[in-house]
């Protein structure tokens, strides 16, 4: 018998020591393990850390404070976090090409008001403080800062809109951004559901505003950085972008160019959990005149910095620097054009007909007569792991959608190559097709679903196969 590998020893002793104190949640992380092994996760947002990233999480690291920054901190004590929290900045920096990196930010959300206070510092305060003749927010009288914090929370914003593809936290009202900022919205063609740029320009003309959004979570295209920087400049606007779902696409050098965020926005957020492979975090990039005010995001904006989140980026980030990384993130892209491509010879209808990042906008309601959230759920029911999705003026609405987003990144990082995507599509077609929506007492129901035919039942054992030549965590045996 095989001597167990480092991975399953460190998982087992792991779990065991759990154990000790509740088997209730040991049994939960091994049960969760024991999920994502038999669904095939097309989550556009998700992604399987390498267990070095998801060791580097679990010690005694979190046990530090450490507000501030490197080498001036609140606490005493400091001198690893420093080391740690150097290190994922250096990498950061190295990977992205960029002249700062910040590392502290708990989330995207984190991230991105990080970014948002840090223009508005740079844009609205730091001008507000020299006009009154101030050095610091606290040197001013209640009067005077009464008026600069009304100033502060009067500017505008304009970002994606929700059903195009956008995100909550680019200014919308559910969302604290969306409170901050008086936001307005772009959409997409209505024919072609792809960007427009020249009505981005009116309506940025028109509307004037402080930050310009970039950046999306269910836009399946590429988006022309230097563009929005053109039009951003002409209106005298700070370009920012959200790069979360597809940062990996940029580390991996498959957005270069016009279509390289980094190169051509002044400020840059992204998650490190995504097609980054990372722990669940933030990250911000920025140029140099907005560092400073970045690096006062604790306590801006966060609390203590988490010293074994920021390890566990620095593991993710060195592994992202490898060649390897590039040709995985070659392969995230291959794959999805290989999926759409799958769906639509079945005669399914995508969104822009089409893909060219990693992920895909299934329109069911179009395709298969059903609402996205039949879709989601009978698709679970056959072993795949989605989320609906509005689509472009979707007469569904948010909460039960017209779409299923489906996203290549972690089947990718199991090994699966084009032609299982084809396989995949050839499930996802299977399923859909046999689902109805059930009856209801006003009509057919936008929740309840039948599936007919055993096709849920075959999709699942199919879906097992699939993964049992592509297993997750191999070097992992509980």
């Amino acid at each position: 018998m095989a001597e167990p590998t480092r991975e399953t020893t460190a998982v087992r002793a792991a779990l065991s020591v759990i154990a000790d104190v509740d088997p209730v949640i040991a049994d939960a992380i091994a049960g969760e393990l024991g999920n994502q092994r038999r669904q095939l996760k097309l989550i556009a947002s998700e992604n399987y850390a390498s267990p070095a990233t998801l060791l580097a999480m679990g010690n005694w690291l979190s046990d530090k404070y450490a507000e501030g920054t490197v080498g001036h901190r609140f606490y005493a004590g400091c001198e690893f976090v420093d080391v740690v929290e150097a290190r994922a900045a250096e990498l950061a920096r190295q990977l992205f090409d960029v002249p700062h990196a910040y590392v502290q930010p708990h989330s995207g959300i984190d991230a991105n008001l990080v970014a948002f206070w840090a223009v508005l510092a740079q844009r609205v305060e730091l001008p507000g403080l020299e006009r009154l003749g101030a050095k610091h927010v606290n040197d001013l009288s209640p009067a005077d800062w009464e008026k600069l914090r009304l100033e502060l929370g009067g500017q505008r914003m304009l970002g994606m809109s929700l059903d195009a593809g956008g995100h909550l936290t680019h200014g919308f009202r559910p969302n604290i951004s969306g409170k901050l900022f008086d936001q307005r919205s772009y959409g997409t063609d209505p024919e072609t559901e792809l960007l427009d740029y020249a009505e981005v320009r009116r309506l940025a003309v028109e509307f004037r505003p402080l930050v310009i959004v970039a950046g999306y979570s269910a836009y399946p295209r590429r988006l022309d950085f230097a563009a929005m920087r053109e039009i951003a400049d002409e209106v005298g606007a700070t370009l920012m972008v959200d790069m979360a779902h597809f940062a990996g696409l940029v580390a991996g050098k498959v957005f270069t160019g016009d279509f390289d965020p980094v190169r051509h926005a002044q400020i840059v957020t992204t998650t490190t959990h995504k097609s980054l492979r990372g722990p669940r975090g933030g990250l911000v990039l920025c140029q140099p005149e907005l560092a400073e005010f970045v690096d006062k995001g604790c306590p801006m904006v966060l609390g203590g910095p988490l010293p074994h989140v920021m390890a566990a980026k620095a593991v993710a980030l060195a592994e992202a620097t490898q060649p390897s990384f590039a040709d995985y993130a070659q392969r995230i892209v291959a794959n999805a054009a290989a999926l759409a491509e799958g769906l639509m010879r079945r005669g399914a209808r995508l969104v822009t007909s089409g893909t060219e990042n990693h992920l895909v906008l299934l329109d069911v309601a179009t395709s298969y007569g059903v609402t996205g959230r039949q879709a989601e759920s009978a698709l679970l029911d056959g072993g795949i792991v989605t989320n609906r999705n509005a689509i472009p003026r979707d007469a569904n609405g948010a909460w039960y959608t017209s779409g299923v987003r489906l996203g290549t990144p972690a089947l990718t990082t199991l090994g699966l190559g084009t032609a299982e995507m084809d396989e995949v599509a050839d499930l996802i077609h299977g399923v859909l097709s046999a689902t109805t929506p059930a009856a209801a007492a006003a009509g057919p129901s936008k929740a309840k679903y039948a599936v007919a035919g055993g096709a849920a039942d075959a999709s699942r054992s199919r879906a097992a196969e699939l993964l049992a030549r592509f297993p997750l965590y191999p070097q992992i045996e509980l």
